[in-house]
């Protein structure tokens, strides 16, 4: 298979859904990913390993959700095996950029194009910080993809711990809607 060949077929997995019918496929283009399975977060926003919550990160996206947000997600916390900290509990200061690296060298290596590459990289290295709708770094398009991908990470945790962050992204959200319409 070429390199076209591949990436469409991966591109055809992530828009399709089907990414569990396809995992050999997924980790021999993707070997990183392997660290991520039965890699356990032990923190109380966790109740899956990174793998599985990946997963549910996925199903989590709007069904309107395009390639660059998909491919968001799937490699949103590929950094965290090579980026975490034990203590009482484990965190991973740092895992977003590690993640962003990665994800960069990745999607090289498959022949993404560089704007396609930017644009993932980005949803990526912030994923995890908070948006403020005062202070916009990026383009209304990507500033929604944004949302979608940490929604989609949100809805992703502990179960006792999904409905303050969703509430606190609806709370962007709104302000964020009333800042699109100002425009």
């Amino acid at each position: 298979m070429n390199q076209n060949e591949v990436k469409n077929k991966l591109s055809n997995i992530l828009i399709s859904g089907n990414i569990l019918d396809n995992m050999e496929f997924i980790l021999e283009i993707i070997p990183e990913i392997s660290y991520m399975i039965g890699f356990e977060h032990r923190h109380p926003h966790h109740h899956l390993d990174v793998w599985n919550h990946t997963l549910e990160a996925m199903k989590n996206l709007e069904d309107n959700a395009d390639l660059e947000t998909k491919m968001a997600v799937l490699l949103h916390d590929i950094g965290k095996p090579f980026s975490y900290q034990d203590d009482e509990v484990r965190h991973f200061h740092g895992h977003p950029e590690v993640s962003e690296k990665m994800s960069k060298e990745i999607l090289e290596r498959l022949g993404y194009d560089e704007e396609f590459i930017e644009k993932v990289c980005y949803l990526i290295s912030t994923h995890d910080t908070i948006i403020d709708p005062k202070n916009l770094d990026n383009s209304d398009d990507m500033i929604k993809k944004r949302l979608q991908v940490q929604y989609a990470d949100a809805k992703a945790h502990a179960p006792d711990k999904i409905q303050k962050r969703i509430e606190f992204l609806d709370n962007i959200s709104d302000e964020l809607e009333k800042n699109f319409e100002e425009r």
